[in-house]
């Protein structure tokens, strides 16, 4: 099992990547450990899927968890199968 990531500030900006490798997201706040992503226009149903949009508060942006997350680099977050 891969170690748990953190989620900081320092990850607002950052690109959220799917496993296919498209572009699904950006951060724009990271808040109790959790991220919040606006969806790449044309994509909000790919990513109310691939983020569990069924239960988000706001339907702009997408809570975003450790536990969806496979890795964090400078550039990017890429979410985990």
């Amino acid at each position: 099992m891969k170690d748990s990531v953190t989620l900081t500030a320092d990850d607002e900006g950052k690109n959220v990547i799917s496993t296919s490798g498209d572009q699904v997201g950006r951060v724009i706040s990271v808040k109790h450990g959790q991220a919040h992503v606006d969806p790449e226009p044309g994509l909000v149903d790919t990513v109310s899927t691939t983020l569990g949009g069924d239960d988000q508060p706001n339907e702009d942006t997408y809570r975003l968890n450790d536990e969806q997350i496979d890795t964090i680099t400078d550039d990017e977050i890429r979410l985990r199968s």
